[in-house]
């Protein structure tokens, strides 16, 4: 391959109205990616076109739908692609994105794909350990609950593996479950009365601590997690960082880089 081919990375991100969180995970991530990967033009494209309308008509501001990336980098003579999603899970968003990049195979030397951040037995062992880093001073009698996203495909199994892999590296009292899918409230409620812990700490397991951080987990309406847990009977502290803003979360997306090379 000639020397001169233009390399790119595409980072695909599902996005967020919300800036401030944008600012500390998904910028932070594309700021990582750029570092470890000074000979490639860095992309991005969000998947969801409600946030991408949002942002536009709010800001003022554009971001490309990875259709719209995928017809940029061709304008700008990229020959070699490696795409690498932000996504938690191999699930319906990440499954789209491939089809709407394939799309575009023709115009390019080489397309690659950097797998989301649960793939592999591996990866959840990691993201656990690099997610732990920061709450490795959580009492015994304290438990930390996370919030995963969900989702009806196959792929939500992750976060049932997820979950039995907290408890099998020995962190028992951290429960998850998902907004959509399962495991759902009432798994963790069912959880939280083995444990019967003193508090419980709410945190998201999303890449950025968005919307249904703010409103579903952390939110004064009657059914966000925070006020069914505490109606339940719990004292709740809510923590809004998303998993962005782990250094070692951001690594597993550059290795996943580095091994679809």
């Amino acid at each position: 391959m000639d020397k001169n081919t233009k390399k790119a990375i595409l980072v695909v991100s599902f996005g967020t109205s919300v800036n401030e969180t944008r600012e500390k995970t998904i910028d932070c991530i594309e700021a990582d990616i750029r570092e470890a990967n000074p000979d490639a033009s860095i992309y991005r494209a969000w998947t969801s076109k409600m946030i991408i309308r949002k942002l536009k008509n709010r800001d003022g501001v554009t971001i490309h739908t990875v259709k719209e990336a995928m017809e940029a980098m061709i304008r700008d003579g990229i020959k070699e692609l490696i795409v690498q999603p932000t996504h938690i899970i191999n699930g319906i968003e990440n499954d789209l994105m491939k089809e709407d990049v394939l799309a575009y195979a023709d115009h390019f030397d080489s397309i690659r794909f950097g797998t989301p951040l649960l793939t592999s037995t591996k990866d959840i062992e990691e993201a656990i350990r690099a997610f732990m880093e920061d709450w490795k001073d959580l009492p015994e009698k304290e438990a930390l609950v996370l919030m995963g996203h969900g989702t009806t495909h196959y792929a939500n199994t992750a976060y049932a593996a997820l979950d039995y892999t907290f408890k099998d590296l020995g962190y028992s009292n951290v429960l998850i479950g998902t907004v959509e899918a399962y495991p759902s409230i009432p798994s963790i409620l069912r959880g939280l009365k083995e444990l019967q812990p003193e508090k419980i700490h709410l945190t998201p397991f999303m890449i950025v601590a968005g919307d249904h951080a703010t409103n579903d987990m952390a939110g004064e309406e009657e059914d966000s997690w925070k006020n069914q847990f505490e109606a339940a009977g719990y004292t709740v502290e809510c923590h809004l960082k998303g998993l962005g803003e782990y250094e070692g979360i951001r690594k597993i997306f550059l290795k996943h880089i580095e091994e679809s090379k």
